[in-house]
């Protein structure tokens, strides 16, 4: 028996070392910790079970069958994250580059399966040059499978993508499907065609951190959620998602402790300017609203004229959604407009109530934003919000124009309770505008038409920018001190706790892709 399990111990040691020391001294010089350094890095100490660790592959072409490593590319198994299981794959860039095979794709699928069986979140590190060539068609085969099994657990449980190296071709729809997608500052990247042959095809000269790089992702094209400055800080990262997140779409997020008190924060009354067309910084108002440093910022380099997120409020796990002043004073957009509608999905599918701060002066108008399909797009967050069974609230701090007011939440659209705060202006446009319109004869008319549209601006707004008649008609359903609405969304949310809706049965609807 001693002799057998020595074998057992050296089969284990060699599996261990993945593709050998070299080439993980090779991951250490590029600033990576190996797929194992991750996997135990990111649980929870001694957390750790392993599946397939002595999985080999089954190709004999090209020479193949004299190189075979146990694991195959990739570490699969499970553990906890603050004491919450967890399923999770990391691929080892030590063995073949990382790349998918037929059996290192079974091993994801495997522990994928599990993971929507057990009801748990599924966390993949992906650090992989791609197919396996040597496979051909088998390896593709195998990224379809996992394709599939994404697009099976999407809304079941929360799936999570940290991009810790390259991650190219057919490769990058797996994490695209995924909830949330996590890039290592200058060490990964994602792209479908690599920059030779982007050269090839089109004579751009680019590079792999600019055609694909996490600052790319994270600015430009909004693929990835979140960077990080490194591998450690990366998986810091998730782990600090997690906690806002259920296990599944059955589950809510575990509230924390939390004892009332003075609710009041007498800062929010002082943040939003007496000029309306000063900007101000919205996350002066979350910060006011939220629990003590408990905001995730989602997307924070990506259509910054939106902001998402979690935090906590009382404890209890919402989802935030609020224009930003700050850039182009709040209004929607083709990508600020996707970036919500994706985010308010998400809590909706895993029972995250929804807190959504008003201040927009309507849709970003321009031959560019109507060619790129601004309807469309602007309907994707009108439906999101419509569909969404979630608890949501809305605050109106200031502005709240024309369509952008029904799409952000508002009473019309189904939301359970909508508060103003007294700056508020809810009219179908700006008072300068609606003169301009209402009273263009009279202005036109008139000696000093400069004037006549300053009194008549002042006129509309004493009339439309207020939230008075939007109380009036139960559109809104209070004004509030902006001190006091910290007090009020605790108390709002405690009572829509247990809140249901009857749905009408439907295999799903056409959301305006």
């Amino acid at each position: 028996m001693e002799s057998k399990i020595k074998a057992l111990q050296e089969r284990i040691a060699e599996a261990h070392l993945g593709g050998g020391q070299k080439r993980i001294d090779k991951q250490h010089q590029k600033k990576k910790l190996t797929a194992r350094e991750r996997v135990l890095y990111f649980l929870d100490e001694d957390s750790f079970e392993e599946m397939g660790i002595l999985v080999t592959h089954r190709t004999t072409d090209f020479g193949m069958d004299k190189e075979q490593y146990y694991g195959d590319g990739v570490v699969t198994g499970y553990g906890t994250v603050n004491g919450r299981l967890v399923y999770v794959f990391a691929q080892d860039f030590t063995v073949f580059g990382g790349a998918l095979s037929e059996t290192h794709a079974e091993k994801i699928c495997k522990v994928m399966d599990l993971a929507m069986k057990v009801g748990a979140p599924m966390i993949g590190l992906n650090d992989s040059g791609g197919a396996r060539i040597q496979e051909g068609v088998k390896s593709l085969g195998g990224y379809a499978d996992i394709f599939y099994r994404n697009v099976q657990a999407s809304g079941v449980i929360p799936q999570i993508s940290a991009i810790m190296g390259p991650c190219a071709g057919g490769a990058v729809y797996s994490p695209a499907m995924t909830d949330f997608i996590v890039m290592v500052e200058e060490t990964s990247y994602m792209f479908v065609t690599g920059p030779n042959v982007v050269k090839t095809v089109t004579n751009e000269t680019v590079t792999s951190e600019e055609l694909g790089g996490a600052s790319t992702h994270a600015v430009k094209s909004g693929v990835a959620h979140k960077t990080s400055t490194n591998d450690a800080a990366c998986l810091d990262d998730i782990r600090r998602l997690l906690d806002y997140l259920p296990q599944n779409n059955k589950e809510k997020t575990p509230k924390l402790p939390y004892e009332l008190g003075d609710e009041t924060r007498e800062i929010l009354s002082n943040i939003v300017p007496d000029n309306p067309n000063k900007p101000y910084d919205m996350h002066e108002v979350i910060s006011g609203i939220i629990d003590a440093d408990s905001f995730y910022e989602i997307h924070k380099d990506y259509a910054e004229n939106i902001i998402t997120g979690f935090a906590r409020l009382g404890g209890r796990s919402i989802g935030i959604i609020a224009n930003q002043p700050m850039f182009l004073a709040g209004v929607l957009d083709v990508n600020s407009s996707t970036k919500a509608a994706r985010f308010t999905r998400f809590c909706d599918s895993f029972n995250i109530p929804l807190l959504v701060l008003v201040d927009v002066p309507g849709f970003l108008p321009g031959t560019d934003q109507e060619w790129s399909g601004i309807i469309m797009h602007g309907a994707k967050l009108l439906y999101a919000l419509s569909e969404a069974t979630v608890p949501r609230v809305t605050v109106i701090t200031r502005k709240a124009y024309g369509g952008a007011y029904d799409v952000m939440n508002s009473k019309h659209i189904g939301a359970d309770f909508n508060f103003a705060w007294p700056s508020a202006e809810i009219a179908v446009m700006g008072a300068k505008g609606a003169s301009e319109i209402i009273f263009r004869r009279e202005i036109a008319a008139s000696d000093d038409p400069e004037a006549k549209l300053k009194e008549k601006e002042a006129e509309y707004a004493d009339k439309f920018a207020n939230p008075y008649r939007a109380a009036k008609r139960g559109f809104i359903d209070e004004v509030i001190l902006p001190e006091n609405t910290r007090s009020k969304l605790l108390k709002t949310f405690a009572m829509l706790e247990k809140k249901e809706i009857p749905t009408p049965w439907k295999k799903h609807g056409n959301i305006p892709l």
